[in-house]
């Protein structure tokens, strides 16, 4: 018995929207083949086709954004093998199953539970099977179907750019592209119109237009100029439905920037222009500056300037600055209000890069007139040269005129000039200037063997305003005259050998002139007239010779020469040039007589040996008589300082009144110091050695002490210091120290109290010292001082 079973699919639209039943695929089985496929659309049913597998399933088609308050029914599966009776189960996986899709498991009824979106997912993929409750075990295999999602226009267009920026050149022809704007839908293209985007203009017209199918936005107006607007706001709308009735749309924004093109050319504001220059004005500097006015910009604006004609072509200069695009007007030469006092020129501006395209518009250049007026200022006074040369003779006497400076006022006053030298220029004062007619003349004598050159400056300041002053380079040029003699080119000493031959040569003589020879210098040689007929020598003037190079040679005039009778020769050569005046002199060639070999060769002189191979030449005996002398002076001045030592004296001159503590450096030693004096003389006084010497000082002579008489027994030492200091008032070997030093007592109840000028020098009230000069002559240069010193105050 065969047995055929299969799946009916069925589907129902809930809305009016038709439904569709489509077979997709098939699947065979061993069976004959007996193929059916029913269709349901609507309320009515197609015959379903049998096929030889057990499976019919079919693509299901469902609206999106479903807005009813049920669910969305999607269809129905069903099985051959449902018998109604409740034993098979459907099960539904996949895309959404569970969730977004539901199946009454014994109906096999789909639903949608929620509203669909086919931008957020066109189509779901799900896959059905019939199991059998009982045992769990499926009826038939499990497959796959389709659920598409049908698109509905829901979505506006919308554009890739919020803001479009463009920009195009000034002047454009019509049509010109100027930027394609793009809108996208997100609805079905293949379903119906709801992605077809047309596209529109808002806002831009007249000057703007786009082509409805692409976004290509063109100008539609000729010739809109930078000049006039440079800005424009284009509002662009793309809508679907093919721009019909009910179409969503979206817009966008498209700024629009019109370039700049060289189609303006430069324009002078004014024709004319006027500008003042001071004739001291500088080469180089700014007289004024003009500009011409370019309504482009950046390279289109960039202007050159340039003079094309006018008087003062040579004397002005343009450029231009690039910041600020102007003709700046600068002087080349130096201005004479005096010469020329208005110049007129004519200035150009013209664009520095012309576009060929515009050149219809008329010359990219123009001109205008400026005038420059010269003015006056109050000028320095100007040579006739830029600098003076002068030529003088050295022999000049003082106050000579070697040559004359002008200059002049240059301005229409024609204010008087003096003349003066600048000093640093002529530390010496060799040359002076009269102030009033510029003559310069000599005031010392000149030298050109001391100073070939004098370069002085000389200044020219007007009377009336001093400091208008300008100044003048003079090179004076020492020319020589033959004022000085000729003389030997170096020390001639020289030796003739003891067995000389006659007619020898022993020296040749060169001579030399400070003076300056055109023709160059010829000399010539001879000797003295006191020594031309008793010479042992002869002198032969080589310019009696056919090659005459100013020399001269000394032979000797005899055989053989004894040092012995004549050690040292002195031969007088009178030299002469031969420039006018004639200049001569006299020098002498010394000739010592040696002892020589058989060659020539000095071996020793008279005197000294000059070159001797054993003896020491004159510099070197004069070091070493130098050095013993310095010896001798040292040893001497050692030995004299040694004996001169002396005790500095107390006071060194009248007039140094310091104490007495600065110039003997003792204060003494008190009770205690024993050094000083012998303290037993006052404890005994018949004890005292009078041959005793003062151990403080060291007397400068040694006198022979006198004997002084013994004392009494019963003498007070009161009475002993009395007569001790009696006898030191008529001895002059006793120095006039300060008693406290050499007596230690000073009495009982004092009237001077301490002699001490130390002391004395505390108290606060003036005292008296007219006592002093009672005291007898060792105290009166105390007296001397103080009482000076009353009458100091007195006065």
């Amino acid at each position: 018995m065969r047995t055929y079973h299969c799946f009916w699919l069925l589907f129902w639209a809930g809305q009016p929207h038709q439904s569709f039943l489509t077979p997709l695929s098939k699947r065979t089985s061993g069976f004959p083949e007996k193929e059916k496929v029913l269709v349901l659309s609507g309320n009515s049913r197609q015959d379903l086709h049998r096929s030889k597998r057990s499976w019919m399933w079919n693509q299901f088609f469902l609206l999106e954004e479903y807005t009813g308050t049920d669910y969305q029914y999607v269809g129905k599966l069903h099985s051959d093998q449902d018998k109604g009776d409740g034993s098979l189960k459907y099960i539904l996986s996949g895309d959404g199953a569970g969730d977004l899709f539901i199946i009454n498991e014994n109906t096999g009824d789909i639903q949608a539970t929620k509203r669909l979106d086919r931008e957020e997912k066109p189509v779901y993929i799900l896959r059905a099977q019939a199991i059998n409750r009982r045992t769990g075990r499926p009826v038939e295999p499990e497959s796959e179907f389709i659920i598409k999602i049908h698109d509905i226009n829901d979505n506006e267009p919308m554009f890739t750019k919020d803001v479009y920026n463009a920009s195009i050149p000034e002047m454009s022809d019509v049509g010109t592209f100027v930027v394609q704007v793009t809108a996208t839908d997100a609805d079905d293209p293949t379903y119906g119109n709801s992605a077809k985007v047309v596209y529109s203009i808002l806002q831009g017209q007249p000057y703007f237009s786009v082509e409805s199918e692409t976004g290509i936005i063109k100008t539609a107006l000729l010739n809109m100029d930078r000049e006039n607007r440079e800005q424009y706001q284009v509002v662009i709308q793309a809508k679907d439905m093919g721009g019909q009735m009910g179409g969503l749309s979206g817009t966008t924004t498209v700024n629009i920037t019109l370039t700049d093109v060289n189609d303006n050319p430069p324009r002078f504001p004014q024709s004319t222009y006027q500008f003042r220059a001071p004739e001291s004005m500088p080469p180089d500097s700014p007289v004024g500056r003009i500009k011409a006015n370019d309504a482009d910009v950046d390279e289109n604006a960039e202007i050159e300037y340039s003079i094309t004609e006018g008087d003062g072509y040579d004397m002005f200069g343009i450029t231009t600055d690039k910041d600020t695009q102007e003709g700046i007007i600068t002087v080349k030469k130096a201005l004479d209000f005096e010469n020329k006092n208005l110049y007129i020129l004519k200035v150009e501006a013209t664009n520095t890069h012309v576009d060929p395209r515009f050149l219809y518009l008329g010359p990219f250049k123009d001109s205008a007139t400026v005038r420059i007026q010269v003015e006056d200022v109050d000028e320095p006074p100007v040579f006739s040269r830029p600098a003076y040369i002068m030529e003088v003779k050295e022999d000049v006497p003082m106050n000579t005129v070697i040559g004359t400076v002008t200059a002049q006022d240059p301005d229409a006053a024609k204010n008087p000039v003096k003349y003066s030298v600048d000093r640093h220029t002529d530390m010496d004062r060799v040359f002076n200037i009269n102030s009033g007619n510029g003559s310069i003349f000599t005031s010392k004598p000149l030298d050109r063997e001391t100073l070939l050159w004098h370069n002085i400056t000389v200044i020219a300041a007007e009377i009336n305003n001093p400091k208008q002053s300008s100044r003048v380079p003079v090179f004076i040029k020492v020319l020589d005259v033959n004022d000085n003699a000729p003389e030997f080119a170096m020390f001639y000493e020289t030796f003739v050998c003891e067995n000389a031959k006659a007619e020898q040569l022993i020296q040749t003589l060169s001579a030399v002139d400070k003076d300056d020879s055109y023709s160059g210098h010829q000399f010539s040689f001879s000797l003295a007239p006191e020594a031309a007929s008793s010479s042992n020598f002869t002198l032969q003037d080589n310019r009696d010779f056919m090659f005459p190079d100013n020399t001269a040679g000394i032979f000797t005039r005899k055989n053989r020469y004894n040092r012995h009778e004549m050690s040292t020769y002195f031969l007088p050569v009178v030299i002469s040039d031969n420039d006018y005046p004639i200049q001569s002199s006299t020098e002498t060639v010394t000739i010592r007589v040696c002892a020589c070999d058989h060659r020539g060769k000095m071996l020793s002189c008279n005197a000294e040996a000059l070159i001797h191979p054993t003896g020491l030449s004159t510099g070197a005996l004069i070091a070493i008589l130098l050095c013993i002398i310095i010896l001798l002076v040292t040893v001497v001045l050692f030995a004299a300082l040694r004996r001169q030592r002396k005790k500095e004296p107390l006071i060194i001159s009248k007039e140094d009144i310091r104490d007495n503590i600065v110039s003997y450096n003792d204060e003494g030693g008190g009770e205690e110091d024993t050094q000083a004096f012998d303290i037993g003389t006052l404890r005994n006084p018949e004890a005292i050695d009078d041959n005793k010497l003062r151990r403080d000082i060291v007397p400068e002579t040694l006198f022979v002490p006198r004997r002084t008489a013994t004392a009494r027994d019963n003498t007070d030492v009161r009475d002993f210091i009395n007569q001790r200091l009696k006898e030191n008032d008529t001895d002059p070997t006793a120095p006039p120290y300060d008693s406290l030093a050499t007596y230690a007592y000073e009495g009982n109840g004092s009237v001077a109290e301490s002699l001490s000028s130390l002391e004395s020098m505390t108290t606060d009230g003036d005292q008296d010292y007219d006592y002093l000069s009672d005291w007898g002559p060792r105290f009166k240069k105390l007296a001397d001082m103080y009482g000076a010193m009353d009458s100091d105050k007195d006065s």
